[in-house]
């Protein structure tokens, strides 16, 4: 099969990223002697800084991680709704009917920094001055950024000039936004990196990482974070309102670990984060999958057909049962929701034709209920069908002149010589969430946005839960050994994009005798639309299917001809996958990234 590059491979070390730049800062540290623990905080770090409109510091990040010889674990960056931020406030006391996609009110408590600490701490070897050096000397010296990150900024210009000035000082300099080929620096994010470092300092190098989340959670970093928090912003809703994050959140909350949620299927087993992220929704889908013998052939109209219409089953279970905030959250039914009898059931819904229904589950017979939104946009009732879910192109940012943005996310994939292996989604607190604060040169992030407005759902917004994600790394496991991390961008596309990527993967295996990562990669992807969006303004748009033009002309008919709504996208335009594996038989590494967009790469030796 013909790719786009070849699957690099080695002994020493891979990673795969989003960004060349953190790619390639991440083997700088494997080179001097760090794990991949330590090269995916500095990846993570320099992300911040050439990727600001796809993550940042006051973001969040989900990272899963499979310690050479130990268990996998998932440590949680995704940060908690303050205690503000309740339902009788902004519905009652501010008459909105959702969360607003920009400004304060929308940010839960930054997660990123955190997660990235705790893995250094527990899990790294290096100093905090050795993994922050890369973001500092790109943020301080400059570097020539990707030409979405000026399209981002030109998207809202006006925005910028007129209401959020802290941000136009730092991206239209001169009233310039970023140049493709020209130097961007960012003087304010060095600065507060440098001044961290120098409050910090300490002979030990845990005790120093233990000072850096203390001036996060309470220091000068925690200050300003709370002041930008409290200042009246400009967001979607069209009104200036102010935040509710405040100092005892900060102080309150720390990244954690816990168990991931698994899932066998076929000798392999699957790793993803918990029920308030959407990672169940890609085991959910392989649980739907008939036996592997009776799998219809790979790539054919049947084979996506089939799992276009499983992923629309387990997407409005994701609506109905995943969350943090319900009685009976997604951790306690996922035992239900992954079983055989019950996705049994739900198989035998998908029939020869496109469903346009959103039909969640019963699982131990409990009633799904859905948020009013979420009815009135499955409904199609006037105003809310297909409300501002773009049609293709989801791999990149969609953003709105007031800062609304879809499907804008990193990854980052490291797997070292000594069998260490990690997966990182960090998102969030992008150029375009929230003004910039001006005394540390990075936004806060939007993520209660993705929470309801109605009472007792599984994913309203509840003071001290987590607003369910979309984030979502994966790690596979074969034969109890893990051997594969991988991950994408996309929102509500990546688990749909992961899940093609790993058939792919698994399927061909047998026949090439190996496991193609970029074959996999570069085959031709789509994704559906047919549920709720998790972004403001939550839209959706029922029968969808967006196809690249590269899929076979008689699989796109055939799909028509089963009652899809096919959009035929640009060649390259579906999933934006990273990728690195570990062959337990031989010990060879191997890493794969993906072409769209021109900016991820993989490296190692």
């Amino acid at each position: 099969m013909f790719t786009t590059r070849p699957t690099l491979q080695g002994t020493f070390g891979m990673v795969s990223s989003t960004h060349y730049l953190a790619s390639q800062s991440a083997m700088a540290v494997l080179e001097e002697g760090g794990n991949a623990y330590d090269a995916a905080v500095a990846a993570g770090f320099v992300l911040h800084v050439v990727e600001p409109h796809l993550n940042g510091p006051a973001g969040e990040v989900p990272i899963i991680l499979a310690p050479a010889g130990g268990t996998p674990q998932v440590l949680c960056g995704q940060g908690v709704a303050p205690a503000g931020a309740t339902i009788a406030h902004y519905r009652g006391e501010l008459g909105l009917e959702l969360v607003p996609g920009t400004g304060p009110l929308a940010a839960a408590v930054p997660g990123a920094f955190d997660a990235w600490m705790l893995l250094l701490r527990d899990h790294g070897t290096r100093t905090l001055a050795e993994v922050l050096k890369y973001a500092i000397g790109y943020a301080e010296d400059g570097h020539a950024p990707v030409e979405r990150v000026g399209e981002t900024v030109e998207t809202v210009r006006e925005l910028f000039e007129a209401e959020w000035t802290s941000s136009a000082d730092v991206y239209l300099p001169g009233g310039r936004s970023p140049q493709p080929g020209e130097l961007f620096r960012n003087p304010a994010l060095a600065a507060t990196w440098r001044r961290l470092l120098a409050e910090a300092a300490h002979d030990d190098r845990e005790q120093e990482i233990e000072n850096a989340r203390e001036i996060w959670r309470a220091g000068f970093i925690a200050e300003a974070l709370v002041a930008q928090a409290q200042r009246p912003t400009m967001d979607t809703s069209g009104t200036r309102h102010t935040g509710t994050l405040t100092a005892a959140d900060l102080a309150g909350w720390q990244a954690t670990y816990e168990a991931p949620a698994t899932y066998d299927w076929n000798g392999w087993t699957l790793c993803k984060a918990g029920g308030w992220s959407q990672g169940p929704a890609f085991l959910q889908q392989l649980a739907l999958l008939p036996p592997v013998e009776e799998l219809p052939a790979y790539g054919s109209a049947e084979y996506v057909h089939l799992l276009i219409e499983g992923c629309k089953l387990a997407m409005a279970d994701r609506e109905a049962w995943y969350g943090d905030a319900a009685e009976v959250p997604a951790p306690a039914l996922l035992p239900t929701l992954l079983s055989d009898g019950y996705n049994a059931a739900r198989r035998a819904l998908i029939g020869e034709k496109a469903s346009y229904e959103l039909r969640p589950g019963s699982p131990e017979g409990r009633e799904p209920k859905l948020s009013r939104q979420a009815l009135a946009v499955a409904s199609g009732e006037p105003g809310f069908d297909a409300m501002g879910v773009p049609a293709a192109g989801a791999g990149e940012p969609t953003v709105a002149e007031d800062g609304a943005t879809r499907g804008d996310t990193c990854h980052v994939d490291v797997v070292d010589r000594w069998g260490n292996m990690v997966a990182a989604t960090p998102s969030g607190g992008w150029l375009q969430s929230n003004p910039v604060v001006p005394e540390l040169g990075f936004p806060l992030g939007t993520r209660l946005q993705m929470a309801w407005l109605d009472e007792d759902l599984p994913n309203s917004l509840t003071p001290g839960r987590r607003p369910r994600t979309t984030l979502t790394p994966s790690l596979a496991l074969k034969d109890g050994v893990p051997v594969m991390a991988f991950g994408t961008p996309g929102g509500d596309q990546q688990d749909q994009w992961q899940l093609h990527f790993f058939l792919s993967v698994a399927l061909r295996a047998a026949v090439r005798g190996s496991w193609d990562l970029q074959g996999a990669i570069d085959a031709p992807n789509w994704h559906n639309d047919s549920f709720p969006g998790s972004f403001y303004p939550r839209g959706m748009r029922p029968g969808s299917v967006t196809v690249e033009s590269r899929m076979p002309a008689d699989v796109i008919e055939d799909l028509r001809s089963r009652g899809h709504d096919v959009t035929v996208g640009d060649p390259w335009s579906e999933g934006r996958l990273c990728a690195v594996a570990r062959d337990p038989r031989t010990g060879v590494l191997s890493a794969a990234a993906n072409p769209r967009g021109m900016q991820g790469y993989a490296v190692g030796r």
